[in-house]
């Protein structure tokens, strides 16, 4: 939706906000931006490797096309719906928490979603290294560093201009990736490879995780990214405007992931980048190429690295109370995350596929559980009435710790071990599953369904209607009742 040209014109390009409440007159942007900014992150590398996961691990290319668009639409539906809490709230995702969680007790999910961005920046880490090692003539190592100091850089000028990047990097990146299906089909008899039809329960069930668990990642901050746009804006349109950016690309780097693995003869593993940039071509071509896949890495692993400050800053804030970030704790608590996130890229570069693979999967007996309590409150309990000034204050509404929220996330935490598999352990049960790991689907379906029982039940009060803060010089002051009134002023 358009919005005054005056408003969004107005703001500076270091952004002066961190997990604070936007107040309206500093709202902007347009849907087309969550479209754009999700389908450039999605157009890039990683999200071609995980395709190609579903073929480099057994399954065929016909089935592991229909596993992986199946588990996208899953997986985005999730994704979509914390993208529509973003205008309607205006804060940070994981913030939101402390409705579900307690002012404290949010801090138990989120530490470990820090985890899970420290975890996607060092394998993105990899793989631009890789590029930019090629595009340069230096080793990963230092390609690893020079892609890390971009990511500082952009991450330290924040919202703005992660947006820009993002619509750059769709440019890039739909240039890019319609250059290499052409040579792909140029190279490729794609009708022979589809007629190759071997259907397999547990090579099919992989698909569709792998491709889930890349969408339902995103959840934990994808209302960071929407946070900024006006509050009337739809909540259906939002929905629809980062769910399918996200799904569109994630689903189109995931086809060549497939093709590029199916005709690769063995080829693909260990030398993911180069490979891709080998259909391109060489010389200019294939600089050009890495530095796609350099460029389109920078919007992932700005996410990454944006979402792991929000959440550092929002776990401080927790006990501290009130957190005002100036431009040098910015600065610095970026440096610390990305430094460490570069760190751990450069010991593991050599071992990147298989740790990558079990990484996404385990992450995910962390997350879902919260994202199925976070979305069940939102939309079914509290249907969107929350009491915003609230969730700074331990003695108000919301308290310090909820041991509703935490007993049923730590229960859908333990309820999917049987089902998890990875290199980092292994549940009873997946043997009979055929090796597949299933524990997403139960980590999302039954915390939904135990929460929205229980918080039926013993749910603490919850307010008339969505408190907001008193904006300074407003026009419209929001309507609150009696009580509403009293919070705000708390």
């Amino acid at each position: 939706m358009a919005v005054n040209t005056d408003r969004a014109g107005n703001k500076p390009l270091i952004e002066r906000r961190s997990i604070d409440y936007i107040p309206e007159a500093e709202r902007h942007g347009r849907l087309f931006s969550q479209f754009t900014l999700w389908m450039g992150a999605n157009l890039q590398i990683t999200a071609i490797v995980t395709g190609a996961l579903a073929v480099v691990l057994g399954g065929d290319v016909f089935w592991s096309l229909i596993g992986l668009l199946i588990g996208q639409l899953l997986g985005g539906g999730v994704m979509a719906l914390h993208a529509a809490q973003g205008p309607k709230l205006g804060l940070p995702q994981m913030i939101s928490s402390r409705v579900q969680f307690g002012v404290y007790g949010a801090a138990i999910p989120i530490v470990l979603v820090c985890l899970m961005y420290l975890g996607f920046t060092a394998t993105g880490t990899v793989l631009s290294g890789q590029a930019l090692g090629q595009l340069f003539g230096v080793s990963d190592s230092v390609g690893i560093l020079i892609f890390a100091s971009v990511i500082v850089l952009v991450t330290v000028l924040g919202y703005r201009v992660i947006h820009w990047i993002g619509r750059v990097a769709s440019v890039i990146g739909v240039i890019a990736f319609v250059f290499l299906f052409w040579r792909l089909m140029s190279q490729t008899d794609v009708g022979a490879l589809l007629q190759i039809r071997h259907f397999s329960w547990s090579s099919f069930l992989l698909a569709v995780s792998l491709a889930a668990s890349w969408q339902i990642a995103f959840g934990p901050y994808v209302a960071d990214y929407s946070r900024y746009l006006p509050s009337n804006t739809s909540a259906v349109k939002t929905f629809f405007a980062a769910g399918a950016g996200s799904v569109v690309g994630a689903q189109v780097a995931m086809i060549l992931g497939v093709f590029a693995a199916a005709s690769a003869n063995g080829q693909f593993a260990g030398h993911e980048v180069a490979y891709i940039v080998g259909l391109g071509g060489t010389g200019a071509t294939a600089a050009l190429l890495y530095f796609s896949i350099a460029f389109g890495k920078v919007t992932i692993s700005t996410l990454n690295s944006y979402g792991s400050f929000m959440c550092i800053a929002t776990i401080i804030s927790g006990f501290k109370g009130h957190l005002t970030v100036t431009r040098m704790q910015r600065l610095v608590f970026v440096l610390v995350i990305v430094g460490a996130a570069t760190l751990i890229a450069l010991l593991g570069q050599h071992s990147f596929l298989g740790a990558f693979k079990s990484f996404i999967l385990f992450l995910l007996a962390f997350f879902t559980p919260w994202s199925a309590i976070n979305l069940v409150d939102y939309y079914c309990i509290t249907r969107e009435r929350y009491d915003v000034p609230a969730l700074a204050n331990p003695n108000g509404r919301y308290g310090r710790w909820n041991l509703l929220g935490i007993s049923v996330y730590v229960f859908g935490v333990l309820v999917q071990l049987p089902f998890i598999s990875t290199k980092f352990y292994t549940g009873p049960l997946v043997a009979a599953l055929g090796d597949v790991d299933i524990s997403w689907i139960i980590g999302l379906v039954l915390p939904a369904v135990v929460y929205y029982v229980c918080a039926k039940k013993w749910h603490s009060a919850v307010p008339d209607q969505l408190i907001l803060p008193v904006e300074q010089n407003s026009v419209v002051q929001p309507k609150t009742s009696g009580a509403g009134r009293a919070a705000a002023q708390a």
